[in-house]
């Protein structure tokens, strides 16, 4: 037991910028959770202490300001980042200072570090559902629209094998400035337009996301006649994209806020009670709030922050979070997480259509990619709220 008056962690997330949407909402889980732990008597009778910076979106300020939490403000433990290029900036760092860095945001897979806990969902959770899905749902001919960075290039490279296999095809693919503006969008929406694709798939993030969701509306797109399909676009961006726009769309997510469980009701009460509102609730403010909790429980059990120690606590450790029970992953650092695809319904909500029947074990570097891997163990969510295989 340490004599410290409090466990001090570093959260990293931007509140402005381009990335902020979603940054804001993970930093938001991240301290319902900790007001939650420390209203119980925090971790072995002492609170959690957030010391938090934001790096305004900007790729660089990630690794200045996790070092300056660990070199200055004496910090072991981080939670934070939503770009990949966000995340390889703080990497090195955590790993040449061994502090534990936790990443609550889905990510194109492919990595291992010992000083990463990956809370977010990798491709054999996502991306092989979701293309299972549009084939059977939708089509076979699938476009490509990504931002121009790490994870939609990765991201795409691992959707186009998964269609391959499943018999499908990319009929075009193009990549944009996180600042493009819905004018920037034009060409490839005409593009698209005159491809007649059976869906698109989008990995265009932040605010050029709602930019591009609008334009496809603007020029005569129907999500219910060829929908977009993502793995990031959140509650928080349809909001912002407006209803009319954003319905029939499609996205694949471990979370939902529209989830009907216990869990998930107690979640977003505590979440309104905190913020006045659930309109920002998304799976990475999910993943974070959940993350924290994992945390807190190895604390719990090592009473002390050296890393070595808390990364043996954490391999294997259980939260029963809003999704549905999570595991941490002992063999690769990743997290069993659920997998659900959801429509956007008449009233601008997410709709679940399809689920697992339990936590799926991540495969950070898609060992086994087949397509119909995924098929089997799903759940059809009828309108009603029950289900049937």
């Amino acid at each position: 037991m340490t004599n410290k008056t409090s466990w001090k962690i570093g959260l990293l997330f931007s509140t402005s910028g381009v990335t902020s949407i979603i940054e804001q909402s993970q930093l938001h889980g991240a301290l319902l959770a900790i007001d939650q732990i420390n209203s119980k008597g925090g971790v072995r009778g002492q609170p959690l202490e957030a010391i938090s910076y934001d790096p305004g979106s900007v790729v660089s300020r990630y690794g200045e300001l996790a070092e300056q939490l660990i070199v200055e403000n004496k910090v072991s433990v981080i939670f934070g980042c939503y770009m990949s290029s966000s995340r390889k900036e703080v990497l090195p760092i955590v790993e040449r200072r061994n502090a534990l860095f936790f990443y609550p945001t889905i990510y194109e897979g492919f990595e291992y570090s010992p000083n990463v806990i990956y809370g977010g969902a990798c491709p054999n959770q996502n991306s092989v559902p979701l293309a299972n899905y549009l084939m059977s749902a939708n089509g076979q001919r699938i476009f490509f629209v990504g931002s121009n960075y790490i994870y939609p290039y990765e991201s795409n490279r691992v959707m186009r094998n998964v269609l391959r296999q499943g018999g499908g095809e990319v009929v075009g693919e193009r990549y944009f400035d996180l600042e493009t503006s819905a004018e920037g969008f034009r060409d490839v929406i005409a593009e698209i337009m005159s491809a007649k694709p059976d869906a698109i798939f989008s990995t265009v993030v932040g605010q050029s996301c709602i930019e591009f969701y609008r334009a496809y509306h603007a020029a005569g797109g129907d999500g219910r006649v060829c929908p977009i399909a993502s793995l990031t676009t959140n509650e928080g961006e349809i909001s912002a994209i407006g209803r009319e726009a954003a319905v029939g769309h499609i996205t694949a997510a471990p979370y939902f806020r529209s989830i009907q469980s216990v869990a998930n009701r107690r979640f977003l009460k505590a979440y309104e009670a905190k913020f006045g509102s659930t309109i920002d609730v998304t799976s990475g403010c999910e993943a974070a709030y959940s993350q924290v909790h994992l945390f807190a429980a190895a604390l719990e059990e090592t009473g002390e922050m050296d890393t070595d120690s808390l990364r043996e606590a954490l391999l294997g450790e259980v939260f029963d979070a809003p999704q549905g029970q999570i595991k941490i992953d002992a063999d690769n650092h990743h997290t069993y997480l659920q997998s659900r695809i959801a429509k956007v319904n008449e009233q601008g909500e997410f709709e679940v259509d399809l689920k697992v029947r339990r936590a799926i074990k991540p495969d950070p570097y898609l060992v086994y990619p087949a397509i119909h891997d995924w098929s089997f163990r799903t759940l059809k969510v009828t309108a009603s709220g029950g289900h049937h295989a």
